[in-house]
């Protein structure tokens, strides 16, 4: 399951709905030096225009996502810029007012407010903001509807293009996840990237751009103002997650270790030395971000898969609808209310063959309140079984905390989003499969090797890439790189964190950055590393409070309703309280803990080791 996914509240409501906040007026500009009272009154019209305002902000980006065209762009553009501008002047007033000794709910709001923004725009620059609202729009317009087209007869992708000889990034997706061809893997994985050549300059100038905003509302820059956002001090948010990094990195060095010699043995030491990182066309995922299709390559010797879930799907006669309602009933099981009548009519399952959609999954709110819906392509698969869970697990968030007051309905930490959903994907064990009547004979125990290694070509392998994509943003943003260095320094990154390497030498003009969705839709990044850190700490809080005895990857919480009521509490406080307090109110403990990752995957772990002991690990 591809962990990149955005939802409507992290988008709108510290975004756009926000913005739209702006059309209160200035709080009592008669008075030289605020007052407590003004901060009240503030908030107060702030909540109301929030209510007020929101929802068109919402209805026009979901009409962009779900039809692509010159003049959705255009609506798009100018709702943008307009909420720029106002989420600025609400950002710049609620700056007047952090000082004061306020009410804890007030202050919380005041910083939220005033730490809402993801790209601000400069105060007072008009000709600033349209350019910014501009450039954004067209960088996710330029990700949504590029294509490769190959010039020539000597395309090894001919079999794999549409009608007009072009390939989305669907198929190229298609033949990355399953050929085993390195001339096919290399002219997709090279052919996606020429998509994102034009964005290089636009990029640079938005960087400029919201820079100036940033500093504008007291940050050094934007890579600062997103590292704000933990209920931390921003440097040691940073050491915070170098910290939970250092927990995990034996078992992904494990992991890429045996990874790599598996590749070696299929693809030969010229394509894969044993003494570098691996080539990133060959790791079965465009970005190399996850690893999973690549484990019939890496799977332990004389172990079949003890099931596939893909086949079983099929087998079962399985519709895109039939997989979205397996996923509700998981969270009606443990006690949640059905889905309204509206999910199902209003939300986008399939890809149109009429038009251009973004069919990167998302989970929106569009009111705040019960307008609920997902937007994605499904196919009939493992994949998107998976990910239909952790969207609805959005949805399920998004209705819980609409109780709270309008600045209050997030999630206290962007990693919580991700995390629900992944959380609830963790209970897709064979016994749950076996319950829903997908599966009818549960597979030994010796057979979860093979599972959990297939989990953590997926999970273990992510962990690095979630790291290193904002890394590398707060380095361009700090102007530690330059624009003649994005590239360089992306792959200086990749080596580092993942031990992953470019399969060539990349032209000078190239921005790989941008051929990955949350580059050019300025979506921030580190809410995936967390939400991977957190999932498996809340699936470990959720099995102890289930009574779970056994291993803790054939723990699920299907049917549990103590479970689903205690989890729903944590839901409904939303962004009231910090995410320590959330977390403890769970877990029982206020720190991020990655541990729980180590003992999900000790067995492989384990068997890791066994692996690789005679191997020279490393890059």
């Amino acid at each position: 399951m591809g962990p990149s996914k955005r939802t409507i509240a992290q988008h709108f409501l510290l975004g756009a709905s926000l913005f739209a906040l702006a059309a209160c007026e200035p709080a009592n500009e008669q008075s030289k030096t605020p007052t407590v009272d003004d901060a009240i009154a503030f908030v107060e019209r702030a909540e109301a225009t929030v209510t007020r305002e929101s929802e068109a902000a919402a209805r026009t980006a979901w009409v962009n996502a779900n039809f692509i065209t010159f003049d959705t762009n255009w609506l798009s553009a100018k709702s943008s810029e307009k909420m720029t501008t106002l989420g600025v002047e609400l950002a710049q007033e609620a700056s007047l007012y952090r000082d004061l000794d306020l009410p804890a709910d007030i202050a919380r709001k005041i910083e939220l407010l005033r730490l809402g923004l993801t790209l601000p725009a400069p105060q007072g620059d008009a000709e600033a903001t349209a350019e910014l609202a501009e450039i954004t729009t067209n960088l996710e317009a330029s990700y949504g509807t590029g294509t490769y087209c190959p010039e020539g007869g000597d395309s090894t992708l001919a079999a794999y293009a549409r009608k007009d000889g072009c390939l989305s990034l669907t198929e190229l997706e298609a033949v990355i996840g399953s050929s085993q061809d390195p001339d096919e893997l290399l002219e997709a994985w090279e052919g996606w990237r020429t998509i994102a050549v034009p964005m290089k300059d636009q990029y640079a100038r938005m960087v400029e751009i919201a820079n100036e905003g940033a500093r504008d509302l007291g940050f050094a820059d934007i890579g600062t103002m997103w590292r704000s956002k933990y209920d931390m001090p921003a440097d040691d948010f940073a050491k915070d997650v170098d910290r939970l990094w250092g927990e995990v990195k034996p078992l992904y060095d494990g992991l890429q270790c045996h990874v790599r010699a598996r590749l070696n043995e299929k693809y030969g030491d010229d394509l894969v030395p044993l003494d570098q990182p691996i080539p990133a066309h060959l790791l079965g995922n465009m970005w190399a971000q996850s690893w999973g299709n690549v484990y019939d390559l890496v799977a332990p010797e004389g172990s079949a898969p003890a099931f596939d879930l893909t086949a079983l799907l099929k087998e079962k006669a399985y519709s895109e609808l039939d997989m979205v309602k397996t996923a509700e009933g998981f969270f009606t099981s443990v006690g949640f209310d059905p889905l309204p009548e509206t999910f199902y009519e209003r939300s986008l399952f399939l890809k149109p063959e009429d038009r251009n959609v973004v069919c990167h999954a998302s989970a929106w709110n569009l009111n705040d309140k019960d307008d609920i819906r997902i937007k994605m392509c499904i196919k009939v698969d493992a994949e998107d079984f998976q990910t239909i869970h952790h969207e609805i697990g959005h949805n399920i968030y998004q209705r819980a905390y609409a109780v709270q007051d309008p600045l209050f309905r997030n999630d206290p930490n962007d990693g919580f989003h991700e995390a629900i959903g992944d959380m609830i994907a963790l209970s897709i064990t064979p016994e749950y499969l076996q319950q829903i009547g997908l599966l009818e004979t549960l597979p030994p125990a010796e057979a979860d090797l093979g599972l959990l290694l297939r989990q953590a070509l997926d999970k273990v392998a992510f962990l690095p890439f979630g790291l290193m994509v904002d890394k590398w943003r707060w380095q361009v943003f700090s102007g530690e790189l330059t624009p003649e260095q994005y590239n360089e320094g992306w792959w200086t990154l990749r080596e580092a964190y993942q031990g992953v390497r470019a399969p060539d030498e990349r032209p000078g003009d190239a921005f790989d950055p941008g051929a990955k969705f949350h580059i050019p839709g300025n979506t921030p990044y580190m809410r995936y590393f967390l939400s991977h850190i957190f999932q498996f700490q809340f699936q470990r809080a959720a099995c102890e409070l289930a009574g779970w005895e056994g291993p803790l990857h054939r723990c699920s919480i299907y049917g549990n309703k103590d479970v689903g009521e205690k989890f729903n509490a944590m839901l409904e406080m939303g962004a009231s309280k910090s995410w320590q307090e959330a977390l403890a109110a769970f877990t029982g403990t206020s720190k991020a803990d990655a541990t729980a990752i180590l003992a999900y995957f000790a067995p492989l772990k384990t068997w890791l080791d066994e692996q690789n002991k005679d191997r020279a690990c490393g890059w």
